[in-house]
């Protein structure tokens, strides 16, 4: 298909442009835009990218006191059926390692679970609730749901990215903030929000708090605050 829309844009521009360059630099545009919006990732096709937090070498494995609640987690489901333990232990092993998913997560919870790591993969690469790549102290989540645009969420976002120097999918410089935008948080009465994810203290200190009917000034006072480690008033 590429292929064909490269050389209709060839033959209709008179330019001397191998078909294949044009299909490479249309492609290149897109996942470009695509991974500029994606969420939780670097790349939105859930493609690993070897990093120095995250290849083949690095090791992951959960604190004594984590391994108890992951052991208190898999108590809920029978014993043939504990792979249901998967989605709890990705999030409580997301927690404990700051925020992503690494491949070192994901085969560790395999060897806990005894299955094939694609299985975790798989979990893993689905849900948005899990990040891939690493992650700042804070991920702020912008509501991008109609109600929440019809709102005003189109400033916040404004506001969000002109404040901390970054697109949505990106980090801050110094490792506070990742912005990121979600789909419905189940709170419109109350839009525009955002919702803050603090992995700067493990599974012990993790919260996940909204904030509701902001305003641009709202917003930016909230980033702040969280900054030089005060907590903002919730709802």
């Amino acid at each position: 298909m590429l292929a064909r829309v490269a050389g209709l844009v060839t033959r209709a521009s008179g330019a001397v442009v191998a078909p294949s360059r044009i299909a490479s630099a249309i492609t290149n545009s897109a996942v470009t835009r695509i991974r500029f919006f994606a969420t939780n990732s670097t790349d939105v096709f859930n493609v690993h990218h070897d990093t120095p937090e995250n290849n083949k070498d690095t090791q992951f494995d959960f604190t004594e006191a984590n391994y108890k609640k992951a052991e208190a987690i898999m108590s809920n489901y029978p014993a043939n059926y504990k792979t249901s333990a998967m989605i709890p232990l990705l999030d409580l092993a997301q927690q404990q390692n700051g925020g992503f998913v690494s491949l070192a997560v994901m085969n560790r919870i395999a060897t806990i679970l005894e299955v094939p790591p694609i299985k975790v993969y798989e979990v893993a690469t689905f849900f948005t609730m899990f990040n891939r790549t690493k992650m700042g102290k804070y991920h702020v989540c912008i509501c991008g749901t109609t109600p929440c645009r019809l709102q005003g969420a189109q400033k916040i976002e404004e506001a969000i990215t002109k404040h901390l120097g970054v697109g949505i999918g990106q980090t801050t410089a110094d490792g506070t903030f990742t912005l990121g935008e979600m789909e419905c948080m189940g709170a419109c009465v109350n839009a525009p929000m955002i919702a803050v994810a603090d992995y700067r203290n493990g599974v012990e200190g993790f919260s996940y708090n909204y904030y509701e009917d902001l305003t641009p000034q709202d917003a930016v006072s909230i980033l702040e605050k969280l900054k030089k480690g005060e907590k903002p008033k919730l709802g």
